[in-house]
């Protein structure tokens, strides 16, 4: 039986993982996974419900009936529907941000979530992007990176991204926030935010995008892996 291929990009909030992982799936034609969007979809719901983060039947039974599905567009973020609706901005809020990184501790959660994540891996390959695909969903990928960058930088590229939508931001706050959240995503029991052992790790702090894509893509052609060019 051949092995389905699959490249994972982890790392926390702000680094440019998605974009990076969403970029290397165009180049190489494969499945994108976007595990983040899936967490931050079930906290949508959460917030939609009122659910209580503490009844966790209830957060199970949610995940349990998710209608989530991805559609990548070359150039463009991935899109994500929920329940058949488009939900990009929505999942984009600090609150759903900061409810999915609660919930994602939460053992039971993530088991429900586990299986749909690995569905995912499809011919001719799957780039997935999150914070524990090479470190737990998909220990055997062939090849795992993991993107960081300092608090400073990713709370100013957030507080960029929330002013060019027109939303008002504190980039103080953001940047408290997304060390509160580091701190619980790291220490966490259930699949902490830590790099694989065999993970390439990237310091996107002063890189562009396409810096890390190209390195990226370095990476991946000295592998000898190739692109799917029956696309």
């Amino acid at each position: 039986m051949k092995i389905i291929p699959v490249i994972t990009v982890d790392g926390p909030s702000g680094v440019g993982k998605g974009t990076t992982a969403s970029l290397l799936s165009n180049h190489l034609g494969w499945h994108l996974l976007d595990s983040g969007a899936i967490y931050r979809s079930l906290a949508l719901k959460v917030l939609k419900t009122d659910t209580e983060i503490s009844d966790i039947e209830t957060l199970v039974e949610l995940a349990s009936h998710l209608e989530l599905s991805f559609k990548s567009v070359i150039g463009e973020p991935t899109l994500v529907f929920l329940g058949g609706q488009t939900v990009n901005q929505e999942l984009r809020t600090e609150s759903c941000g900061t409810i999915a990184s609660i919930i994602a501790s939460i053992p039971e959660v993530r088991a429900q979530l586990l299986q749909r994540q690995i569905q995912f891996r499809q011919a001719p390959g799957l780039v997935a992007d999150g914070r524990d695909m090479g470190t737990v969903v998909f220990k055997d990928a062939q090849i795992k990176f993991f993107l960081t960058a300092s608090p400073q930088e990713r709370a100013k590229r957030r507080y960029k991204q929330l002013k060019n939508k027109g939303l008002d931001a504190n980039i103080h706050a953001l940047e408290k926030e997304i060390g509160a959240r580091d701190a619980r995503d790291s220490n966490r029991k259930v699949s902490p935010l830590v790099p694989a052992e065999d993970a390439i790790i990237i310091d996107t702090s002063q890189l562009s995008i396409d810096e890390v894509f190209h390195y990226c893509i370095d990476v991946i052609d000295k592998a000898g892996i190739k692109a799917n060019l029956q696309r």
